[in-house]
């Protein structure tokens, strides 16, 4: 199958390096693409939020079959103008993918479908967001109803932060924000392929959103993620399948908006269980990354079989033992005002090295010479057969590459190898 990538980060590499191990996928090419995967697979200067520019795109090079990355293609309704012309594409549909694009509509299907999420208060007014932060009391979670690339939540114990962060959401024309109860525990994110019918888990991850060690600075889309997770319940796993994925699909399909494509679980494993944060519309970044590069199934055949609603023809996933990690090479000023145009070495001498995959972000060639073009500029990412020597691996090959004002996380999956995660007794 010919198949086109939709999106430009680093989790538009690793879905593209996994796609070419596939044997039922004769091409791959992707748009917009980045330097990294320019070296890899054709690519195309094509805005992937207009739905008739990528229509043509897949018309003009014969495409059989579509991957959407980002959320914004999947708002703008690209999978739906893909459909229309009969392109199978995993992605969910526009009115799908709210369950991302809008936590106001996500709380009220969960609400319907019974399942275990915080308490949460829509409010369109200030004097409403005072009230909801008074009712769930401190730390408070505000969080803009529409999307923000990660970043329209603020978590804190400053009232007046959190009144401050609300009043420029309903400033920026965001008529609504989202308050919510504070979920202690781990946080957790897992992926759910879904036909529309039935859903498919991959393997848990966690992901690091703070900019700066220790969980300090703002929050970003991700500085780094790791996989498996040897401190979660044995059954988490089915149970999020049973009491969270599988009555939010059939919600789904009853209202008539049926989900196709990967339903992204962001979860707390709380002292009551577990219980859902928020959903994601596709695969999250930099998860993908880890979870990719342990899954030994072909990517392609389950994507779609995603995308053909024939999920009950996929053999079960085989997944390599030992670890995945990935360390987040960002740029300067990140996740605020960035600096473009500096130029990077070192990247081919950490690809080179064993079992390391150097996955490009924001990045773009200049006169032969990569530069930063982004503010995640690199996901840096090994496998190994533990925990610990993954992170070696991966921090090993982070220290090879360097640039002007370059910034990573350098604690990554830390608190797992120390044993510092404690989750709740109680679950299920």
């Amino acid at each position: 199958m010919r198949t086109l990538v939709l999106g430009s980060g680093a989790r538009e590499h690793a879905l593209v390096r996994a796609l070419l191990k596939d044997p039922s996928i004769t091409s791959v090419m992707c748009a917009p693409g980045n330097a990294g995967i320019a070296a890899d697979v054709p690519t195309v200067d094509v805005t992937p939020t207009d739905p008739a520019a990528v229509r043509e795109l897949c018309s003009e090079h014969r495409i059989e079959f579509v991957v959407i990355g980002p959320e914004a293609p999947l708002a703008a309704g690209v999978a739906d103008a893909l459909r229309a012309v009969g392109l199978p594409v995993f992605g969910p549909s526009a009115a799908a993918a709210r369950l991302e694009a809008s936590k106001a509509f996500a709380k009220d299907v969960m609400t319907a479908a019974d399942v275990p999420t915080a308490q949460a208060r829509v409010c369109s007014t200030i004097d409403d967001v005072a009230s909801a932060l008074d009712e769930f009391g401190a730390p408070h979670v505000v969080k803009d109803d529409g999307l923000a690339a990660g970043k329209g939540v603020i978590v804190t114990v400053d009232r007046a932060a959190a009144l401050d962060h609300a009043a420029a959401c309903l400033a920026a024309g965001e008529r609504r924000v989202v308050v919510e109860e504070y979920l202690d525990g781990p946080e957790v994110s897992l992926f759910l392929v879904s036909d529309g019918e039935r859903v498919v888990p991959l393997e848990p991850a966690q992901d690091f959103k703070r900019v700066f060690d220790d969980d300090q600075g703002p929050n970003t889309g991700g500085m780094g993620a790791y996989s498996p997770l040897d401190w979660t319940p044995l059954d988490l796993v089915q149970d999020v399948v049973d009491t969270v994925a599988m009555p939010v699909i059939t919600e789904m399909r009853k209202r008539g908006t049926p989900f196709q494509g990967l339903l992204y679980a962001g979860l707390a494993l709380t002292a009551r269980g577990v219980r859902v944060i928020e959903f994601n519309a596709r695969f999250g970044d930099p998860e993908t990354q880890v979870v990719l590069a342990r899954l030994k199934s072909p990517l392609g055949q389950l994507l779609y079989r995603s995308a053909i609603g024939r999920l009950d023809e996929q053999p079960p996933l085989q997944w390599r033992t030992g670890a995945a990690l990935t360390v987040v090479m960002a740029a300067a000023g990140y996740p605020g005002d960035v600096r473009s145009g500096d130029i990077i070495s070192g990247i081919a001498e950490a690809d080179a090295m064993a079992h390391v995959d150097v996955l490009h972000a924001g990045t773009k060639r200049v006169n032969g010479t990569i530069v930063t073009s982004g503010g995640r500029v690199l996901s840096v990412t090994a496998i190994a057969d533990s925990l610990e020597q993954a992170r070696e691996r991966a921090y090993a090959a982070v220290r090879t590459i360097s640039w002007s004002g370059e910034q990573h996380r350098s604690d990554i999956a830390l608190s797992a190898l120390e044993g510092r995660i404690t989750v709740g007794d109680h679950h299920g």
